[in-house]
């Protein structure tokens, strides 16, 4: 249990520092930030402010899906907003193209591993990945159509309120389903009761022995 609280609250604020340093970045943003960098654009309210009301208004979603939130969930709607907008205020506006493009591509590999760390803890979905699955669950579509969809519907309505689309969108949208994937297997917790899902004992040469092998 400590170490998933640990996993769970620093991978949330990790995720608020990766988001943060893509806004700083100024190439573009994953489909969700898009759309709080829109909303904060329209309203004067910082982006952070608005990731957290726009995860708990998706939260409100939940209840005719009759989809349960964990201690993940509700943390997850607070402290990314929090880490997110402590981010902006410490880190300088940059300009110099040769700067924003390693910072780029830090917060996206950062993200992944925020990723990682806090879907590992298995303390409940974000609201956001909840509302995806209770959508594949209740409609019996599938997970990539239900995400896709919600994701495209996202991304557009970030981009007609002023948010930021650019390469960095699509290096977001191709990178971040293989990092979130490596880093949930490093993160892994290991069940009580069960051994760890992606170690397998394998033999080789006439003896036994333990490998990662891929799910």
């Amino acid at each position: 249990m400590p170490r998933r609280l640990v996993q769970l609250y620093a991978g949330l604020a990790l995720y608020g520092v990766s988001s943060a340093l893509q806004v700083e970045a100024a190439l573009g943003l994953g489909p969700w930030d898009v759309l709080h960098q829109g909303v904060s654009e329209r309203t004067g309210l910082s982006i952070g402010v608005v990731s957290i009301i726009v995860g708990a208004l998706v939260l409100l979603l939940w209840v005719p899906l009759r989809q349960r939130p964990g201690l993940g969930t509700v943390s997850n709607v607070l402290v990314v907003g929090v880490a997110m907008d402590a981010t902006l205020a410490l880190v300088p506006d940059l300009h110099a193209l040769a700067v924003r493009i390693p910072l780029l591509v830090a917060a996206i590999v950062l993200n992944g591993i925020a990723t990682g760390l806090y879907i590992s803890a298995r303390f409940g979905p974000g609201p956001r990945d909840g509302l995806m699955t209770s959508l594949h669950r209740r409609t019996g579509r599938s997970v990539r159509l239900v995400r896709t969809g919600i994701e495209v519907t996202v991304l557009t309505s970030g981009f007609l309120l002023g948010g930021s689309v650019g390469v960095g969108t699509v290096a977001y949208a191709l990178c971040i389903g293989p990092l979130a994937q490596i880093f949930l297997r490093v993160f892994a917790v290991p069940l009580p009761d069960a051994p760890p899902s992606p170690v397998a004992v394998v033999a080789h040469g006439g003896r036994r022995r333990r490998a990662i092998l891929p799910r």
